[in-house]
């Protein structure tokens, strides 16, 4: 398999990882059907939910695979009046992912990224590696470094 840009920052960064491949259709894009597919246990496969508020800035949450994201903690934790999912025909442009493949390393720009501080109790988590059908073992700790990101409680 080529490297994905999320491949290359971590190694960029000197941070191990793993990639597992998992077989993917496109009726199930979702994280619950890639832990399920890939044998990880859902609360280790995070998905990456990307949301843009009423001030056009865009946002990025990591999240266990069968979890949702609080808005009234989403819009706490960005200082936001209204927050929403972006749309999926939007997605490509603002972050160069497709869905099913959206990894939160790599992404066009850098935006605000959040993991759910309920990565903590786990010591590898799995994130997409920026293709359908693959996925990056990591420890949170490492995801947080390599994505500037903050951890939180948001779920």
């Amino acid at each position: 398999m080529k490297k994905t840009n999320a491949m290359r920052i971590l190694e960029g960064q000197s941070i191990e990882y793993e990639v597992l491949s998992y077989d993917w259709d496109e009726e199930h894009l979702d994280a619950v059907h890639a832990s399920s597919t890939s044998g990880i246990p859902a609360e280790q496969v995070f998905k990456t939910i990307v949301m843009q508020n009423s001030d056009n800035e865009v946002f990025v949450f990591c999240l266990p695979a069968e979890f949702s994201i609080s808005l009234k903690k989403a819009r706490a934790l960005t200082g936001s009046k209204e927050i929403d999912l972006i749309k999926t025909d939007n997605l490509l442009s603002l972050t160069g992912y497709v869905r099913g493949g959206c990894s939160p390393l790599g992404m066009r720009k850098h935006f605000p990224t959040f993991v759910e501080e309920l990565s903590l109790l786990q010591e590898h988590i799995y994130v997409s590696a920026g293709l359908r059908g693959f996925q990056l073992k990591i420890t949170p700790e490492d995801l947080v470094k390599a994505t500037g990101g903050h951890f939180a409680d948001f779920t």
